[in-house]
């Protein structure tokens, strides 16, 4: 339930076209949904904005299934992430009027109507492109319209020049990068607006699975810069959206 729904259901009751029971019917559970194998916030969405995220790498395709279902029967956007590419198609079969993204991994259903601001994503290479497209379809699903600038590292900072015209209008920009994590705080001298740093897992040797970059990140000299964990495309995303709708406000 949003504050939409929640406004229709109270006017509903003023107006005696619902009685009260009835309306408790509907708000008996409005916390939490209990399924068994999870308690689902189903409060989320009045409190946020935004239902309940479900984290799909570890949990079975019976309680994707379970989760998804009952997102949909309250009418709630569902947003999967962390798929794996057989559970992603097993809940496209089974809710075919969703979407699944390979690249990103991710499954959604109902996606909002575009209500937060303009979000640029920009990711250093193509190997990093999985956890851009993590960040930009979390953010487009949340409202978000976003704009995708791929393959632009530091390697050829030229590139990242001849770019800078689709960072213009954008509310805030994720910059995704793994190797020597270099590309947020170039990117964070280009604009004047929030830069979301996003170190991958994605290098060689000394990179640490990702540990290099996210020391890198976190110790630019770019003051508009701030960083969220290795791989963390969803976190980067939401949170870009977010900061874009505050801003689309002004």
């Amino acid at each position: 339930m949003d504050e939409h729904t929640l406004t229709r259901l109270l006017q509903a009751v003023k107006r005696n076209q619902l009685t009260v029971a009835d309306a408790l019917l509907q708000l008996k559970d409005l916390p939490f949904a209990e399924l068994g194998f999870a308690t689902l916030d189903t409060h989320r969405n009045l409190r946020l904005g935004f239902p309940e995220v479900v984290l799909g790498q570890w949990k079975t395709l019976p309680h994707l299934l379970g989760l998804v279902t009952e997102l949909s029967r309250r009418k709630q956007t569902a947003l999967v992430t962390r798929l794996q590419p057989e559970k992603g198609e097993a809940l496209l079969r089974t809710f075919p009027n969703g979407r699944w993204h390979e690249t990103a991994h991710i499954f959604e259903l109902g996606r909002r109507r575009a209500k937060a601001g303009n979000v640029a994503v920009v990711c250093a290479g193509t190997s990093d492109l999985p956890v851009a497209e993590e960040a930009a379809v979390t953010a487009e699903v949340l409202g978000a319209t976003v704009t995708r600038v791929t393959d632009v590292g530091v390697a050829g900072i030229h590139r990242l020049l001849k770019k800078r015209h689709a960072l213009d209008g954008a509310h805030v920009v994720v910059a995704v990068a793994g190797m020597e994590g270099a590309l947020p705080a170039a990117v964070g001298g280009l604009v004047g607006v929030p830069v979301i740093a996003v170190p991958t897992s994605v290098g060689y040797g000394a990179h640490f699975e990702g540990i290099t970059p996210l020391l890198a990140m976190m110790t630019s000299c770019a003051a508009n810069v701030s960083v969220v964990n290795i791989d963390n495309g969803f976190g980067a995303g939401f949170n870009a959206a977010l900061i874009s709708r505050t801003r689309g406000r002004r």
